[in-house]
């Protein structure tokens, strides 16, 4: 068959077109994550196609309903214990990275750029709500999976989820993550857990007792930012406080303590969210009520302190 030069002069714009689209990743960044519906899950936004965010996943309907998306990996982000079993039924691998709201910690970045890199996508990442904590994971591995992802490409998806603002470490682990070396993640173990052991009770009322010393510096320098103490900043302390509280009832182990303890744990947390709301008012007004702030302190306080005698300060056995 003779070659006619007039044929390769019409199809060859179509060629060209056919090389363009070849040459575009399937899984470049979109300018906003797509937000999609999906069965038993909300808050569920597709990032590529390779990379999915959304709320932890709880009985067969969502977990059906990743299978039919075509998810492989699950990474969960949060702290609550994963649904192996159900994972199993439906052919999902999990991966348990459990991160707090203060940013995602070196190390768990490493973990993340392993998984995306060499375990079997697309990729499903959750935290509880799918709103803070799993949108800022994904925008990790994002970078991680796409050498070409800029930062803002990354951000955005915490934008789209909602991620609030006040959750400032979030926001600067993505915008100061480093992509790891080959090296860095040769060292990291291949066997990435399933079900991360979370520490307990004892640890998370280490968090929140954290909280509550930066805030009695605060209260000491006159609810403001102490001197000394230049990184602590006042309402985001308290918003670090209320997460620790609601963090702490939802430990099944917390269920099983009596009336009075889980009585005062739920005041204690009531009254962080009006302290903090009280201290986001003074930053954003320039100026806030120092004696409603110290009526709020002293009642979050007083619940701790209730707790503390009967539960904490007293000697053993």
């Amino acid at each position: 068959m003779k070659c006619r030069p007039w044929l390769v002069f019409l199809l060859l714009p179509a060629c060209l077109g056919l090389l363009v689209l070849g040459g575009q990743s399937a899984d470049e960044p979109r300018s906003a994550p797509e937000k999609v519906e999906l069965d038993g899950l909300h808050n569920t936004f597709r990032i590529t196609t390779q990379l999915y965010s959304g709320n932890g996943p709880e009985g067969d309907k969502s977990f059906a309903s990743l299978k039919k998306l075509g998810i492989k990996t699950i990474i969960s982000v949060d702290a609550a214990k994963p649904d192996l079993g159900r994972a199993k039924k439906f052919g999902l691998r999990y991966v348990h990275l459990p991160i707090g709201y203060n940013g995602v910690p070196p190390e768990k970045a490493l973990q993340i750029a392993k998984a995306v890199r060499e375990l079997p996508g697309p990729f499903y990442i959750h935290c509880h709500h799918g709103q803070h904590r799993g949108p800022a994971a994904a925008a990790v591995a994002l970078l991680c999976m796409d050498d070409n992802c800029r930062v803002e490409n990354a951000l955005a998806i915490l934008r789209s989820a909602g991620t609030d603002a006040r959750y400032t470490g979030l926001f600067k682990s993505v915008k100061e993550f480093q992509r790891p070396t080959a090296d860095q993640l040769r060292k990291v173990p291949a066997e990435l857990p399933k079900s991360a052991k979370v520490a307990g009770m004892t640890q998370a009322m280490v968090n929140i007792d954290h909280s509550w010393d930066n805030l009695k510096k605060m209260r000491a320098a006159g609810w403001k930012t102490p001197p000394d103490h230049p990184d602590i900043d006042t309402a985001h302390e308290a918003l670090q406080l209320v997460e620790g509280y609601q963090e702490l009832q939802r430990l099944p182990e917390v269920a099983k303590r009596p009336e009075d303890f889980r009585k005062w744990l739920k005041e204690g947390h009531e009254a962080a969210v009006e302290f903090e709301q009280v201290l986001r008012g003074g930053k954003d007004k320039k100026g806030f009520d120092k004696e409603v702030a110290e009526k709020v302190y002293r009642r979050a306080s007083a619940a701790c302190t209730q707790c503390h005698a009967k539960y904490r300060d007293v000697p053993p056995g």
